[in-house]
C-alpha cells in the first residue's frame, strides 16, 4: 500500500535531518557506517547489545560541563556546579562527571549512594527535595553531606532532631519560593506559590532568624530553583534572583550570617528549534543580581548538560498502514522513554541506515508496543519508508529518559552505553525477564 503524501511544510516545520545533525556535533550521518556517536557506529552498537538501548557521549558531557564551567569562570563567579543526579542517575556518566570536578544535587538516599560510589566527595553534594524522610536525612548527615536545603519549617524541625540525635550541626540552605514563573510546563514548574516547593519569600526572614536559634542547625544560605526546561531568556532567572539578593541584604540587616546562595539549575536545551539559551546568559544573570553579595554560589545543572549527550536507539518492528495513517511501531515504549507522553515533549528522531537517512519521508505515527494510545512518540513525523528491523535514534535522551522509565507491560528495562571516542561499554545490562520475577512472592497460602 502506498504511503500518504508528504504534509505541507509549514513555518512550524519540524527541523530535517541535516538540521538535526548540524546542532549535534557528536553525531554524523556517514555514508556506509550510518548514524554515528562521535566514532561508534549506532549500528554497531545495536548488533552487539541489542535495542533498545540509550546510548551516552562521554565527550559531550566533558565539552557542555565545560562550557558552563568556563561561562561561570569568565563572569567570575566562582560558583560551584552540583550536576542534578536525577536527570541522569547512570554511574558511569556520573564518574565522568565528577572527573570533571562536578558535585551532585541529590533528592534521594539513593541518588546520594550513586553520588559517592561515583566518587563525588560528600562535602561536594547539596540534598534538596521537600520529601526527605528521618531516615534518608541520617544517612546524609551521617555521610558528611555538604549542605541540605530545607523546603519548609516542618522539614527544619525533622532535620533538627536527627543532627541532635546524632549529635552533629547541619549546614541548611533555606529554599524560598519567589512566585516567578518561568514559562515552562506546568509540570516541570516549581517556583510559582501554587506549586509544593519552598518557603514563600516572604515568611523566609522569619523562619531564618529561628532556624539560627534552632539546636543541630547551621544556617548557611537561601537556595532557589524555578523550574526546568527555561528556554524564554533570563526574565525569570533575574527576577528570582533579585529577589534573592534582597531577601540575603534582609537577613544580614538583621544580624543574620548568609555564606551561600544555591541559583538551582534549569537551564533548557533545543529539543526541536526552541531558543537556546547560552550559559554565558545565565552567568550573566547570575553576576548582575548576586555577583556583589560576597556569597559562595552554587548552579545546578541536569538537563543542559546530559539532555543533548544521550539518544535512545530503537528498531522498528512493523509498519502498520489503516486507513489513511502510517504506523512505525517501534520496540521502544513509553515505559523507555516517558516524557512525550507525559509533558507533550518532542524529541527528534533519526534513521541510523544511510540510506533511510536519504530516502523520501511521509509522515507517520511513531508509536511503541505498549497497550495504550497515550504509549505515542511523535505524530505526522516525516520518516522514511522503514522495514522491520530499521534503526532509528531519539535525539536529546540524556536526560530524564532512562532516568524515568519503567517497567510497565513487564518491558525489561533498556540497557545503557557510554561512548567515549572510538570505544564504548555498557554501563548498565538489559535488565533479564528473570530479574522482573524475582523479588516477587507469593503467599504461603496460594
Amino acid at each position: 500500500m502506498a504511503s500518504p503524501a508528504p504534509a505541507l511544510l509549514t513555518d512550524d516545520a519540524d527541523p530535517s535531518f541535516a538540521e538535526l545533525l548540524a546542532g549535534r556535533p557528536h553525531l554524523a550521518q556517514h555514508a556506509h557506517d550510518g548514524l554515528t556517536m562521535e566514532e561508534v557506529p549506532l549500528a554497531r552498537i545495536a548488533r552487539e547489545v541489542g535495542t533498545p538501548t540509550w546510548v551516552y557521549s562521554a565527550g559531550t558531557l566533558r565539552r557542555r560541563y565545560r562550557a558552563l564551567r568556563d561561562a561561570l569562570d569568565e563572569a567570575q563567579l566562582g560558583a560551584e556546579i552540583h550536576f542534578a543526579v536525577k536527570a541522569n542517575p547512570n554511574l558511569a556518566v556520573l564518574r565522568t562527571l565528577a572527573a570533571e570536578g562536578a558535585g551532585a544535587d541529590i533528592v534521594s538516599e539513593g541518588e546520594l549512594r550513586l553520588a559517592l560510589a561515583a566518587g563525588i566527595a560528600p562535602a561536594h553534594v547539596v540534598f534538596s527535595g521537600v520529601g526527605k524522610t528521618p531516615g534518608e536525612l541520617r544517612f546524609a548527615l551521617s555521610r558528611g553531606v555538604g549542605q541540605i536545603n530545607a523546603e519548609s519549617a516542618e522539614e527544619v524541625a525533622m532535620i533538627s532532631a536527627v543532627a541532635t540525635e546524632l549529635g552533629v550541626t547541619a549546614d541548611v540552605a533555606l529554599r524560598v519560593n519567589p512566585d516567578v514563573d518561568p514559562k515552562t510546563h506546568a509540570k516541570i514548574t516549581t517556583g510559582k506559590s501554587g506549586n509544593k516547593f519552598g518557603v514563600a519569600i516572604e515568611d523566609a526572614p522569619d523562619l531564618y532568624a529561628r532556624m539560627a536559634a534552632t539546636p543541630g542547625l547551621r544556617p548557611v544560605g537561601v537556595a532557589v530553583h524555578i523550574g526546568s526546561q527555561i528556554t524564554a531568556g533570563m526574565s525569570a532567572y533575574a527576577a528570582a534572583y533579585r529577589a534573592l539578593a534582597e531577601l540575603v541584604l534582609a537577613l544580614r540587616a538583621q544580624g543574620l550570617a548568609v555564606e551561600r546562595v544555591d541559583c538551582g539549575g534549569g537551564l533548557g536545551i533545543p529539543y526541536r528549534h526552541e531558543p537556546a539559551p547560552a550559559p554565558a546568559a545565565l552567568a550573566g544573570a547570575i553576576r548582575n543580581t548576586l555577583g556583589n553579595l560576597g556569597v559562595k554560589l552554587m548552579v545546578e545543572p541536569g538537563r543542559w548538560i546530559s539532555g543533548p549527550a544521550g539518544v535512545l536507539l530503537a528498531a522498528v518492528i512493523i509498519e502498520k498502514h489503516t486507513g489513511s495513517r502510517r504506523f512505525v511501531i517501534l520496540d521502544a515504549a513509553m515505559n523507555d522513554l516517558v516524557r512525550p507522553a507525559m509533558y507533550e515533549a518532542w524529541h527528534g528522531i533519526l534513521p541510523v541506515s544511510p540510506a533511510d537517512h536519504v530516502a523520501p519521508v511521509s509522515p507517520c505515527d511513531v508509536v511503541g508496543p505498549v497497550c495504550e494510545t497515550g504509549d505515542t512518540f511523535a505524530r505526522n513525523r516525516g520518516l522514511p519508508r522503514l522495514e522491520p528491523g530499521s534503526l532509528v535514534a531519539f535525539l536529546d535522551a540524556g536526560a530524564y529518559g532512562a532516568a524515568m522509565s519503567s517497567t510497565y507491560n513487564a518491558r525489561p528495562l533498556a540497557a545503557e552505553v557510554l561512548v567515549d571516542g572510538a570505544r564504548f561499554a555498557v554501563v548498565r545490562e538489559r535488565q533479564t525477564q528473570e530479574a522482573l520475577l524475582a523479588g516477587q512472592r507469593l503467599p504461603a497460602w496460594m
